[in-house]
This record gives C-alpha cells, sequence and structure tokens, in this order.
C-alpha cells in the first residue's frame, strides 16, 4: 500500500525515534511474528498464482483479476513487508534515503495497481451478472489478460509521471530514521481523488448494482424451484447460482480489502488534521498490508478449488504428467 505519501511537513518531533522500551525476549517474539506474516503473505499469495496458472480450468476471465491481486500481495509481502516490520520493531527507518525513495514508489505503485484490481473485480461481477449471455461470449481469458496488463502498465505509468513532475518539490522526511514523503495540500488532495476516491466510487456503485441483481436472480431461482423444470431452466438455475456465489466471495474479498486500507487512506488526506503518534500511523500501515495476508485465506474458506490446489501443489502432484487437466472443481 501507499504508506509514504503524508503531508506533515512541519510535524518532524511526531517521528522521532525513541528508544527500545521491550525486553529482549519480546523483541525476539516480535521479530518471530513478522517473519511467520511475511511468510505467509508470499507463500499464500505464490500458492494462488500457482493454482490459476497451473491449472487450466482455473483460466477464467474472473480468475486473471484474481492472479492479478495476488500478484500485487505477493510483491507487497515480498517486498515491502519485511523492511515495513524491521522500520517499526527498530523504531527507526536504517536503510538510508535511496532506499526509501524506491520503498515510496513500489509502495504506492503496489496500492494503485490493487485498487483499481479490486475495482475490475467489480466491473467484471456486476458484467457478469447483468448480462451473462454477452459476457460468456465476448469476454474471454484472453481479453481480459489484455485488461490485467494494461492496467498495470497504465499505473505504472501514472506513478512515474507523479513522480517525474513532483520530484522537485518532494521532501523525504528523515527526521531522524523515518521514511516519509511530503507533498503540498493539492497534489495530495489530486492524487487522493485519483488513487481512492474514483476507484472507490466504481467499487461501490458497482456492488450495490451487483447486489440488486443477485436479489433479482435470487427471486427468479425460486420461482423456478416451484415449477417443472426444463433442461435449460436447470442449467440456467445452475448459472445463476454460481455467478451470485462468485459475487458473493469477490464481495467478501473487496469488503475486507476496503477495511484494511480505508483508515489509513482517510488519515493520508486528513493528515494535516487529525494529529497522530508515529506508532499510530505505524498501526495503519500494517493494517494495509496486512490485507496480502489475509487474501489467501478468504480464497481457502471460501474456494473448494483453492484447498484442493494446495493438496495438489504441497503433495507435488502438480509434476505429474498432465497434472494441468487435473478436474479440480467437481
Amino acid at each position: 500500500m501507499n504508506v509514504t505519501e503524508l503531508n506533515l511537513s512541519d510535524r518532524c518531533e511526531h517521528f522521532s525515534c525513541p528508544e527500545r522500551s521491550v525486553s529482549p525476549a519480546v523483541y525476539i517474539l516480535l521479530y518471530v511474528c513478522s517473519a511467520a506474516l511475511v511468510l505467509l503473505s508470499v507463500c499464500g499469495n505464490l500458492l494462488v498464482i500457482i493454482s490459476v496458472l497451473h491449472f487450466k480450468q482455473l483460466h477464467t476471465p474472473a480468475n486473471m483479476l484474481v492472479l492479478s491481486l495476488a500478484v500485487s500481495d505477493f510483491f507487497v509481502g515480498i517486498l515491502l513487508m519485511p523492511s515495513l516490520f524491521i522500520w517499526i520493531m527498530e523504531s527507526c527507518w536504517i536503510f538510508g534515503k535511496g532506499f526509501c525513495i524506491s520503498y515510496s514508489f513500489i509502495s504506492s505503485f503496489l496500492s494503485v495497481v490493487a485498487m483499481y484490481n479490486v475495482a475490475l473485480i467489480a466491473v467484471d461481477r456486476y458484467f457478469a451478472l447483468s448480462n451473462p449471455f454477452f459476457y460468456t461470449s465476448k469476454i474471454s481469458t484472453r481479453m481480459m489478460c489484455i485488461v490485467v496488463y494494461s492496467n498495470w502498465c497504465v499505473c505504472l505509468a501514472y506513478r512515474m509521471t507523479f513522480y517525474y513532475f513532483n520530484m522537485s518539490s518532494m521532501n523525504f522526511l528523515l527526521c531522524p530514521g523515518e521514511c516519509f514523503l511530503i507533498l503540498n495540500e493539492v497534489w495530495t488532495v489530486l492524487d487522493f481523488v485519483v488513487t481512492f476516491i474514483f476507484p472507490l466510487s466504481v467499487i461501490i456503485i458497482l456492488y450495490i448494482g451487483v447486489f440488486l441483481i443477485a436479489k433479482k436472480h435470487a427471486t427468479a431461482i425460486r420461482e423456478l424451484n416451484n415449477h417443472t423444470r426444463t433442461q435449460t431452466q436447470k442449467i440456467t438455475s445452475h448459472s445463476m447460482k454460481s455467478e451470485r456465489k462468485a459475487a458473493k466471495v469477490l464481495g467478501i474479498l473487496v469488503a475486507v480489502f476496503l477495511a484494511c486500507l480505508l483508515p489509513y487512506f482517510i488519515y493520508t488526506l486528513l493528515g494535516h488534521v487529525i494529529e497522530l503518534q508515529a506508532e499510530t500511523v505505524h498501526k495503519l500501515i500494517i493494517v494495509g498490508c496486512l490485507n496480502a495476508t489475509i487474501n489467501p485465506f478468504i480464497y481457502a474458506l471460501f474456494y473448494p478449488w483453492f484447498r484442493r490446489c494446495i493438496k495438489l501443489i504441497i503433495t507435488l502432484q502438480i509434476f505429474q504428467t498432465d497434472s494441468t487437466l487435473i478436474n479440480i472443481l467437481s
């Protein structure tokens, strides 16, 4: 997530490096817990990535979006979380200004990618439910791969452009041992609109539409169940149930994502009004990053196919001949 963009130019005293006050045992325990969270995030999302890439049954448009989100979460786990936890455990940024700039860019880029990926999930579910015949006939896996690739490229281009035109006015706060990027209020608000308000509006509006359509589908399914159904009606009913279930699971994913990131994004916008200590800011950052750890557990909880994939991967059955054709959806 974007952990560095703050408009706190005159509040350096809130980000000093206090002396570590915990005992050595607690200090070691905190490092062990941090390493466990990083490992869970990296391994969990790696399992999702391998599953979607390996098994042909999972090569669907919706799963390409799941794959994209898992990739961004994987990079959060492997690139951002280790240095974040060290920063918090040591109560100081110990990696220097150069790494601080790289960390700022990577974190903000992955934040934008994840946010717009979740918005694409909302768009995908809305069209899948509102116009299923058009969706199945026109939206292919190849097309969705192009959409996902374009999302990453556009987000990268936006971040590079943003940094290019603002680098001269940016001031990295290292006062001492901290890594926060200071922007003027105008750029903070503009970036907040582009990276959060706009995609959030898309998500909320489309998921309200998804909820209303799902209610109509539920009514239609009940009516079909109350009458003698033809084979076509049975197929239609099953398809509607499948789409509703997919929308429900991805809706939970979106809700957890927003719950984790919303507090920090609000603080990013209102940082000049809300006076918080560095420890509180760090906690908001941790909550945002933990979304990368939580997502694989959501898949495992609600997707039976993901649990089957984990078993096949752990037992190394994916290295068998024709393992890509294994039926994991039955």
